[in-house]
């Protein structure tokens, strides 16, 4: 499927701010069978963006704006063609992200409920059957609750509130999934979603890495594996590695934020 996306975010201040840097992973990924056919950003005050990849092969832009403003848009614009299906060559894992995907994180901690909750889905002998049994749990665990939590919610957290957004269903999914020795990793992008037209928002969802098949993608918050209506931005261990903007500011102005997400058939 091609695939339009248009993502804008606006930060305002209440007073204006002498200085900006922005971090942002807005470019989609050329993995697993998706192809970013093209991309452009934007952003007003003007800034030269520069590019580098991080640790995880994600691309990162970066600008800084040394103007004063009171109010700082960053508009990404890109076209991507997306696989029926995730697919990844690799069949083994290198020795530092065999390490890192299994690692508890702080929005992924290993306590006694979620390896209670983990335990409880292994399919003994089958780690592919496990891992999906593990998405098909968090799932019937939680129910979809916008403002429920916040960007901060830990995966042990959500699991006790029982409700959450696709940013938690992923932490919950990856702290499972880890506390039984599977290597997981947090996936940001978009889902085209066909009923509207456009998506409303970003989404979040979660590769798991299984004995032979190598990395499947599983999305817990619809219980599906990824298929072409999703786009793929970036991956880490947890949503700390990934946000699509990050960023500080010089002033005393407070910060608000307000994100736009368009997908569209191209």
């Amino acid at each position: 499927m091609r695939l339009r996306i248009t993502h804008t975010t606006t930060f305002t201040y209440d007073s204006a701010v002498s200085e900006a840097y922005m971090e942002m992973r807005l470019t989609p990924l050329n993995a697993g069978g998706q192809r970013c056919e093209s991309f452009r950003l934007a952003t007003d005050p003007p800034g030269e963006a520069r590019g580098y990849p991080d640790r995880f092969g994600n691309h990162v832009r970066h600008f800084d704006t040394l103007a004063p403003h009171d109010r700082l848009v960053v508009t990404a614009r890109s076209e991507v063609q997306t696989p029926v299906g995730y697919t990844d060559p690799d069949t083994e894992l290198s020795l530092l992200d065999s390490y890192d995907y299994r690692q508890p994180t702080a929005y992924t901690p290993q306590t006694v409920s979620i390896r209670a909750f983990a335990e409880a889905a292994v399919v003994p002998g089958d780690p592919l059957a496990t891992a999906h049994a593990v998405c098909r749990e968090v799932h019937g665990a939680l129910a979809y609750t916008p403002g429920a939590t916040t960007v901060r919610t830990t995966a042990d957290e959500a699991l006790g509130a029982a409700r959450g957004v696709c940013q938690d269903f992923a932490h919950v999914m990856i702290a499972a999934c880890r506390a039984l020795d599977l290597p997981a990793r947090y996936v940001s992008g978009y889902m085209f979603a066909p009923q509207r037209g456009t998506a409303s928002a970003s989404h979040a969802w979660v590769d798991v890495f299984v004995p032979g098949p190598g990395w499947i993608s599983l999305d817990p918050t619809h219980d599906v594996q990824q298929t072409d209506h999703y786009v793929r931005l970036a991956v880490g261990r947890d949503y700390s590695d990934v946000p699509p903007t990050r960023g500080v500011y010089k002033g005393a102005g407070q910060e608000e934020m307000s994100v736009d997400v368009s997908v569209e058939t191209s």
